[in-house]
């Protein structure tokens, strides 16, 4: 019998990163020694203080439901990271505890959105966005920030995708694929083109703790009274605390809206994992340098590696202010070396030179690959190797 799907999952793209993750998974169980840059997650375990705190909750006897929208002592730590680390105030019913940051913005997709209402998501943007999106009915509007915009949009760019059916603009800073960063007055002006239409801001912030050199993160919602009540603040432990399988993100903002979002988490979730619970509220309440060390880390990382995939021919790559991806535009790279596409190239990559990159048509920048520096420098420098040597050997000057 073939199964008849709903209509909703057949709007769904196929993920390439998994693909390539797929194959190769499949090559190193044959033996071949595959370097992996596609990892989404710090490559730090999680720290002792936390593990510890887990253990003792549940030694504890702390394994039983807990409310749908979080514990109170967790949402309390909350609270006073984003007055500590933003000088925001909520109180309580304005937070959402939920099974990572992913699942808190499906679950908010699901409550602001109706059919056929727009969401502005700029381009390169995380690849989830836009399927959730399509999942609770609406429809993505793109925009994209090109290289020279050093992959930002412009206000002027949101003001003229602005319709009477926009909702939200989805806004990530620090950026997962490009690591780029808004500045103060980039969201200021961004905010104010949001009072003017009336719309949602919805800020993914879960890279805010991995930023480099000058840089500094600053939250929409920081901008003016009038951002932060409309802004949905989106955030976790996962990268900060490398907490990627303990599955805990949070929302903060208007409490109309999170009190929604709790009672479709009741009837969809129950509640976020009682265990990781507590690790957050460790994480949040415990020492921070275990944060500092692992950014650090990043950071260094990023300055030995850098210059390396910059000097490899038909590369060009802007130099990331946050988390820890690169972003290069191959185009040149491919099709110097006999490739029509970069997806062709990245396949290639893959089973002639054994490094596994993610296309950015999964992000919806064509022209580039995304790039993990979370991963160990001896294994970095070694795929880097690899990936300039392919291309040197394959380089058809006939093709200019």
């Amino acid at each position: 019998m073939k199964p008849q799907l709903a209509n909703r999952v057949h709007t769904l793209s196929p993920s390439t990163t998994l693909a390539i993750t797929a194959k190769a998974k499949e090559l190193k169980q044959q033996g071949i020694d595959v370097i992996g840059l596609g990892a989404g997650e710090p490559d730090y375990n999680t720290p002792q203080n936390i593990l510890d705190a887990a253990l003792k909750s549940m030694n504890e006897g702390h394994t039983k439901y807990t409310p749908a929208g979080g514990l109170p002592a967790l949402k309390k730590a909350i609270i006073n990271k984003l007055q500590r680390d933003q000088g925001l105030t909520y109180e309580p019913s304005e937070i959402l505890v939920g099974i990572g940051a992913k699942h808190v913005l499906y679950t908010l997709f699901q409550v602001l959105l109706n059919e056929q209402d727009e969401v502005i998501i700029p381009i390169p943007y995380w690849v989830s966005y836009p399927e959730q999106v399509k999942l609770a009915g609406g429809v993505p509007v793109y925009i994209e920030g090109t290289a020279d915009q050093q992959y930002k949009v412009s206000p002027q760019q949101i003001q003229a995708a602005i319709t009477d059916k926009t909702r939200a603009i989805i806004l990530n800073s620090p950026s997962n694929p490009s690591g780029m960063i808004y500045n103060e007055e980039e969201l200021r002006e961004i905010a104010e083109i949001c009072k003017e239409a009336n719309i949602w801001i919805i800020s993914d912030e879960i890279y805010e703790k991995l930023i480099y050199g000058d840089a500094k993160h600053v939250s929409i919602a920081q901008t003016s009274e009038d951002a932060k009540e409309r802004t949905l603040v989106i955030n976790g432990v996962s990268k900060s605390h490398s907490m990627t399988g303990w599955r805990i993100g949070y929302a903060a903002g208007n409490k109309e809206v999170i009190k929604a979002m709790t009672d479709l988490a009741s009837h969809s979730t129950s509640n976020p994992v009682t265990t990781s619970q507590y690790a957050a509220i460790e994480a949040y309440n415990g020492p921070q340098d275990t944060v500092e060390e692992m950014r650090a880390a990043f950071e260094s990382r990023l300055e030995i590696i850098y210059p390396k995939v910059v000097a490899i021919p038909g590369f060009k790559v802007l130099k990331p202010q946050g988390a820890f991806y690169l972003l290069p535009d191959v185009s040149e790279a491919a099709r110097m070396t006999g490739f029509e596409t970069v997806d062709a190239f990245v396949n290639a990559l893959l089973t002639e030179a054994n490094v596994a990159v993610i296309p950015g048509s999964g992000f919806g920048a064509p022209s580039t690959i995304r790039l993990s520096y979370a991963t160990s420098l001896d294994l970095l420098e070694a795929a880097v190797a690899r990936i300039d040597s392919y291309v040197k050997s394959k380089w058809q000057e006939d093709l200019l």
